[in-house]
């Protein structure tokens, strides 16, 4: 009966450590070591001992992993893809059916001379430095092209206002990686903007010219940020 009885106590003994474990997230281990030290003491113990053995599996794995936070180099290539992402968007809406007279901007960054192929093989401060001023290029352009719009009341405004306030902040994001791995700043190009613009016609079309070209940008800029991503990691 002694027999019986202390078996007894002992799993409600159990009971009540497991229960106070469920209570300790983030503890579990201290808690089992404190416990079990005390367990040891007492050599009668030893169904409790074997209930806490058991568990020490899950105290030691109870305490979640924080989240890995993403670099700056992560977070250049997601806010690239959202600017594309609203580009595509503004595309769609706002389709033109009619030929787009080509080069009306002849000042945006030349997109011809960059492919895919060489993206293993870019340098990390030149290309950080070359992507913050064709991005204050296009900044230019998109204010310019905002400004038109809303004389002529064109239905992209609202998202162009969107797509220019990423832009910005991408810039300031871009400026601060280059700042972390001493890349220089250039000085932007002055921008050569087309003429006053008395038709809608004529703000379509160069919307259109200006959307298609900075897609372009976009793909091969979210690109260059992943290929640059371990060149970053390793100076910093």
């Amino acid at each position: 009966m002694c027999g019986d009885k202390a078996e007894a106590a002992e799993l409600i003994a159990a009971e009540k450590v497991i229960e106070e474990r469920k209570n300790n997230n983030g503890t579990d281990f201290f808690f089992f070591f404190k416990v079990s030290q005390r367990v040891l003491l007492d050599s009668s113990s030893s169904l409790l001992l074997s209930l806490l053995l058991a568990q020490l599996p899950v105290f030691t794995s109870a305490s979640p992993v924080p989240p890995r936070r993403p670099s700056d180099m992560d977070k250049l290539s997601n806010q690239t893809k959202n600017l594309m992402k609203l580009t595509q968007e503004l595309l769609r809406e706002h389709a033109f059916d009619s030929d787009v007279e080509p080069h009306r901007f002849r000042s945006l960054p030349e997109m011809s001379n960059r492919s895919a192929n060489d993206l293993q093989n870019l340098e990390l401060k030149p290309t950080l430095s070359q992507l913050h001023a064709d991005l204050k290029l296009y900044e230019h352009h998109f204010e310019w092209l905002n400004k038109v719009s809303k004389k002529h009341h064109h239905p992209a405004v609202p998202k162009l206002v969107e797509m220019i306030r990423e832009m910005k902040s991408l810039i300031t994001l871009l400026h601060r990686q280059m700042l972390r791995v001493e890349a220089p700043r250039l000085t932007p190009a002055t921008p050569s903007l087309p003429p006053h613009l008395p038709y809608q016609f004529d703000v379509l079309q160069s919307s259109h010219e200006l959307l298609q070209h900075f897609k372009l940008f976009c793909d091969w800029a979210y690109r260059a940020f992943v290929s640059l991503k371990p060149k970053a990691t390793a100076v910093q």
